[in-house]
């Protein structure tokens, strides 16, 4: 899901602070024991245990639809238990919506709002709509990870061409005063029409700062249009300053 570049940032720091990331492995059991919880798992040397004192299980979600509906109620599902819907969350059966975590695409509390507000726009005969290409992630961890739009991966493989452009904290004054000028603010833009595609963020408050690059993609803003917003001195907003002027 993240950006590659911000992920190998995450990683580097993560590691720094003593945090013991293991990839390409796959948990097999788990027991509670007196001391704590054992964890079975396999990795590229095989089979190994090792015991810890909690363990927290995030991931493996999946939508909780099971006894949504009768079978006979002609509603329909895809492949992955989500209810299948339309641009405007209206399911197969006229009159019937579906919003959130049930139904296709990210499964975020904010996401789910939007859309339940666009449900209701629309039951009123207005014209709700809603940018899922302006949908803002967050990771809070600490450095606070945060994206919206396109990553670079996704931009080269659909084959779109973009420019980049990068500012780091260690060069912000306000993230140097916080003792947090760890991380980077990283902006994607067309390289034809300087179109904002996408911003991603590891840093200080990461999860406030992607609010200004989701205005500005809501409002299909450019990198320029960025660059020439003054922002306050001294900020960490400044960061997003700095990374839309060296978009080339």
């Amino acid at each position: 899901l993240a950006d590659q570049q911000i992920a190998r940032e995450a990683l580097r720091q993560f590691k720094k602070q003593g945090l013991d990331i293991r990839l390409g492995t796959r948990v097999i059991a788990t027991q509670k024991t007196a001391g704590g919880v054992e964890v079975s798992f396999k990795d590229k040397d095989g089979e190994q245990k090792i015991t810890f004192e909690k363990l927290l299980v995030s991931v493996g979600r999946r939508p909780n639809t099971d006894n949504v509906a009768a079978p006979e109620s002609g509603l329909l599902f895809n492949e992955r238990g989500f209810i299948h819907v339309d641009d405007r969350c209206e399911a197969n059966l006229p009159g019937v919506y579906a919003i959130g975590d049930v139904v296709r695409g990210a499964m975020l509390a904010h996401k789910g709002s939007e859309e339940g507000i666009m449900v209701a726009e629309n039951i009123a005969e207005q014209h709700g709509h809603l940018n899922y290409d302006a949908i803002p992630w967050v990771i809070y961890t600490d450095p606070e990870i945060a994206w919206v739009g396109r990553t670079e991966q996704a931009l080269k493989t659909a084959g779109i061409p973009y420019k980049v452009g990068s500012f780091p904290f260690a060069a912000n004054g306000r993230a140097k005063a916080m003792d947090a000028a760890n991380g980077m603010i990283k902006i994607l833009a067309h390289a034809e029409t300087d179109a904002l595609l996408g911003c991603h963020i590891i840093g200080p408050f990461a999860s406030e700062l992607i609010q200004e690059a989701v205005l500005a993609m809501e409002f299909h803003a450019s990198s320029e249009d960025l660059a020439r917003t003054i922002h306050a001195h001294p900020t960490l907003y400044e960061a997003m300053h700095e990374a839309a002027l060296s978009v080339h």
